[in-house]
């Protein structure tokens, strides 16, 4: 048989079809049909991953100096994510290349310039809400170091670009940038403004296709500052957290609540989380507990050790656990990340001073406000500038790391991560489904099964008029949130009328 129509003429009355069943099929469940012309149910399979730090090889990007790099994956495409950086091979011009993670090996496409001109600091972030959208924003050297951003699309392994945008008309310096994921095309950059005595400031950003547009610029804190470092709660829709150096506050480690209501923020009061000197902030949220970041940075108050915090938000408010060593050497170029598929685990990644500044990744793990760290892994032998850290929310586990290796000519290089973690696969796909099942049967039985156009009695619970899915796990619900595949509408609170043949 070559297509699933070949099968529904005959066989049965209702669209009541026969098959044999490969494995046990309980009733009212939905159903696949394999390659062999066997019936399978709808389920999941779960495998472990060790973890494996670096997990491949060493990929050059850029055979440039390369400074700056931000790395990012589109959480809507599996595997893909896009590095951004200044190319000093290039005249510094702000370029942006995208690459694909397989297994554990790495390739990218051609490098796309987005700013012909020198370019600054930048940092780079997806639209969870927009699959191939990202923005960089940057200081644009061939525009007085103006704060700028651009929107990139990305097809395949090509990057086109949007106009350039302002939105500050000053030196700006210290760039973070995040998405409300629970908001399409809205994020917030957090910069230090030279044009306002270097105080640190946020704006609103909003995406419409390649254009953007900003709210007005607020303060949120009155001193210079640096290491600024933005990330949004996710179970939140509005709340991002903001953590930095506050030279107005003896260099403490700081943070500050903000809330976005259409472009508008406001600020809650600041926090201190290190009463030291405090460089390379770097945080970011657990995406499955509300409210709760770790932050990690670089503390000249404890001999530059590389130290993080779990920071837990209520409203406005923060409160802090106790510090922790990730490790006992002065630690630069800071990048943390949470793992969107393990609940309380990230990895920090690292220039460990300690250990002739190799490039290092630790793991860690959150249980209530304390955190414990794993061994540490040393992923680039060599020198390593400006590290940047992001997991792939589509594979357990997997993460990309982006930096500068100062032990190959300063090349921009990356490589793969795997943290520890149970991979969850499913068998439904986008054309394999075939129905639900109207009575049980056990494996190599004579399975009857509702296909297409037909009727199924078997369910219970249902809300009339709602139309219900097959989700990964081989529930019925009216979830449609991809992978789920749509089975049809409850005509009766037991009965699914099935959707014709798609």
């Amino acid at each position: 048989m070559s297509n699933l129509s070949e099968l529904l003429p005959s066989g049965g009355g209702q669209n009541l079809v026969e098959f044999v069943a490969s494995g046990t099929l309980p009733n009212g469940k939905p159903v696949i049909l394999n390659s062999d012309g066997t019936v399978s149910v709808v389920a999941e399979s779960s495998t472990s991953v060790a973890e494996s730090i670096p997990a491949g090889s060493e990929v050059v990007f850029n055979t440039g100096t390369s400074n700056y790099t931000s790395v990012s994956f589109d959480p809507n495409t599996t595997g893909k994510f896009v590095v951004a950086y200044a190319d000093n091979g290039n005249l510094d011009y702000g370029t942006a290349i995208v690459g694909t993670v397989s297994g554990t090996s790495l390739s990218f496409g051609s490098e796309y310039i987005f700013n012909s001109g020198s370019t600054g600091q930048l940092d780079i972030a997806f639209d969870p809400n927009t699959t191939g959208n990202f923005v960089v924003t940057y200081g644009d050297g061939g525009n007085s170091n103006y704060g700028t951003a651009c929107v990139g699309t990305v097809s395949g392994t090509s990057i086109s670009y949007g106009s350039e945008y302002v939105f500050n008309s000053a030196y700006s310096m210290y760039f973070s940038m995040a998405f409300d994921p629970n908001t399409a095309g809205k994020f917030v950059v957090v910069y230090r403004d030279q044009g306002n005595l270097d105080y640190g400031t946020a704006i609103v950003g909003t995406v419409s296709g390649t254009s953007i547009s900003y709210g007005s610029e607020y303060v949120f804190n009155s001193a210079l500052t640096i290491y600024a470092s933005v990330s949004f709660d996710p179970n939140t829709t509005g709340k991002f957290v903001v953590a930095y150096t506050d030279q107005g506050n003896s260099n403490y480690g700081t943070a500050i609540v903000g809330t976005v209501s259409g472009t508008s923020i406001t600020f809650g009061s600041e926090y201190v989380f290190n009463s030291g000197t405090t460089y390379y902030s770097s945080i970011s949220f657990d995406p499955k507990t509300a409210g709760k970041f770790a932050a990690a940075y670089r503390d000249a108050g404890n001999s530059n050790y590389g130290t993080a915090v779990i920071g837990t938000i209520s409203g406005t408010s923060i409160s802090f656990g106790s510090e922790v060593v990730f490790n006992s050497g002065a630690s630069n170029y800071i990048s943390i990340s949470f793992d969107t598929n393990n609940a309380n685990k990230f990895v920090v990644a690292y220039q460990d001073g300690g250990n002739s500044n190799y490039g290092t990744a630790a793991v860690g793990t959150v249980s209530g406000t304390s955190i414990t760290f794993g061994s540490e892994y040393v992923f680039n032998s060599g020198t390593t500038y400006f590290v940047s850290v992001s997991f792939d929310p589509n594979n357990s586990g997997k993460f990309a790391v982006a930096y500068r290796d100062g032990g190959n000519s300063d090349y921009g290089t990356a490589i793969v991560g795997q943290m520890a973690a149970t991979i969850t696969t499913t068998n439904l796909t986008s054309t394999n489904l075939i129905g639900i099942t109207s009575e049980a049967t056990s494996s190599g039985g004579t399975a009857k099964i509702n296909t297409w156009g037909g009727i199924n009695e078997a369910q219970t619970s249902l809300t009339i008029a709602s139309d219900y899915y097959a989700q990964e796990d081989g529930t019925i619900t009216t979830v449609s949130t991809s992978p789920a595949q749509k089975l049809g509408t409850a005509i009766s609170t037991t009965t699914i009328n099935i959707r014709d043949l798609p």
